[in-house]
């Protein structure tokens, strides 16, 4: 299936020591819930938010571009930062 405007993709997941960095207050640590969803201009937007909160906050780098390989690498490859911690970004090209 090809990626589209509203595709989405969401995990719950324990950031890794030092957490994920965030644009609106800095790091933030402990069991999130990370989504990346494709906006209509083709780039990918990731939030992250404590378990069970209402805020969501953009983790630092995003919005993205998505891959050839589509928005599902990207989301693994976000998930799998926030789970290393050490103050997570979404990954670059060259760190997917």
């Amino acid at each position: 299936m090809a990626d589209g405007p509203g595709q989405r993709y969401a995990d719950t997941v324990t950031a890794g020591p030092g957490g994920a960095m965030t644009d609106e207050v800095g790091v933030i640590s402990g069991d999130v819930t990370v989504v990346t969803a494709l906006r209509p201009d083709g780039r990918a937007v990731v939030r992250i938010q404590y378990l069970g909160a209402d805020e969501w906050y953009t983790l630092t780098g995003s919005p993205a571009a998505v891959p050839p390989e589509g928005l599902r690498p990207l989301h693994d490859a976000v998930v799998e930062a926030v789970r290393r911690g050490g103050e997570a970004v979404v990954p670059g090209p060259g760190q997917r």
